[in-house]
């Protein structure tokens, strides 16, 4: 049976599986879902083979929050022999459609990561074999649909294809990003992941540019702020808490000893937002509003905290409760949330207006 395999974090395949049935019954394309446990595997498994290549062109990735990354099945789990591997793939493919690359996966997980070296083994001649019988073309065609070949282990395969123009370009979604020792704290990752995952690359020169005006609240020790100082940022730190003596050492930071949810700035030329305090999702998220109705910043990358129990429907809640806001302010928006790689117990959401903030001061 056709379906769709999405891969997320591991633990939770659940809030995984209820979106993309949701999204997916919402585009008319039905089936029931399939949990691998504590894999980061979700199978959706469509009633209509028809509707999987449909429901991978109109629904975008993007707006999937716990997904990181998917594919359409063009098999059945294909069970490999001890020999042949390569030969016993390229047989259940045929050569019908042809791909631009080769995505060998596995999934998120201390065996995952064990399988990983049989994978890179396994990739040369495979690879060959697929060129040989023209499956696999020259890359670079951004466009083209990619070639996954998910290892559930060295003797079990789904192999299947995503577009181009609408799935991750890391191999499962996952971008490798390394930890800077210059860095107060790991959560640095947090931001560094956002920054590239929200804002197109055309655009870092504009957007996230030296001469900036930053905000961090929850800022201290630092970790966000170290992303916004690396790109030659002003920011304006606001914690309670002491700030790393590197990051004050630059002078591109000013410390307020403040409580985030009461700062204000005092003129409108912040340009980025940013947060990660350990709050109320809600209050974040009507914090998050209040800043950018008021025209106090011009983007904001914030993350919201889940709970234990109900992590979807607190998050959709959460981001309804935004949308509703702006809509009744009659503006125009972006927003974009996800559960990001180096997240944990939290997803990251990117705002910002497209139309002049209706509070802002005069």
């Amino acid at each position: 049976m056709t379906c769709i395999v999405l891969y997320c974090r591991p633990g939770f395949e659940k809030e995984c599986g209820a979106e993309i049935q949701e999204k997916a019954a919402w585009n008319e394309a039905f089936g029931y879902i399939e949990i691998l446990k504590k894999q980061g595997i979700v199978l959706y498994h469509l009633y209509n083979a028809e509707d999987g290549e449909k429901l991978i062109e109109k629904l975008p990735l993007k707006r999937l929050i716990f997904a990181r990354q998917w594919f359409l099945s063009l098999t059945d789990r294909i069970e490999l022999p001890s020999s042949n591997r390569v030969e016993a793939i390229v047989e259940a493919l045929g050569n019908e459609w042809q791909y631009v690359d080769l995505r060998m996966e596995t999934a998120d997980t201390n065996d995952g990561k064990a399988l990983s070296k049989f994978c890179r083994k396994l990739a040369v001649p495979l690879r060959q074999a697929l060129r040989k019988e023209k499956i696999l073309t020259a890359q670079g065609d951004n466009d083209g649909a990619n070639l996954h070949a998910l290892f559930l282990s060295g003797q079990e395969v789904i192999v299947g294809y995503s577009l181009g123009h609408n799935s991750s370009p890391h191999p499962m979604g996952i971008p490798r990003l390394k930890f800077p020792n210059q860095a107060p704290s790991r959560s640095t990752l947090k931001l560094d992941e956002a920054f590239l995952y929200f804002i197109p690359k055309n655009q870092w020169e504009s957007r996230l540019c030296s001469g900036l005006r930053a905000v961090d609240l929850g800022a201290a020790p630092g970790g966000w702020t170290y992303q916004l100082v690396r790109r030659g940022m002003m920011v304006s730190a606001i914690d309670n808490g002491p700030m790393a003596e590197s990051l004050m050492d630059t002078g591109q930071v000013k410390h307020y000893m403040a409580d985030g949810f009461k700062f204000v700035p005092s003129k409108l030329n912040v340009y980025w937002l940013v947060c990660d305090m350990i709050e109320s999702p809600k209050r974040v998220a009507k914090l998050m509003v209040k800043w950018l109705l008021h025209g106090y910043c011009k983007e904001a990358i914030f993350n919201l905290k889940l709970p234990p129990k109900g992590r979807y429907q607190e998050v959709v809640q959460d981001i309804q409760l935004i949308k509703d806001a702006f809509s009744e302010a009659g503006v125009q928006y972006e927003l974009y949330a996800k559960h990001l790689y180096y997240d944990r117990e939290e997803v990251t959401v990117h705002a910002r207006l497209l139309s002049p903030p209706p509070l802002a001061r005069s």
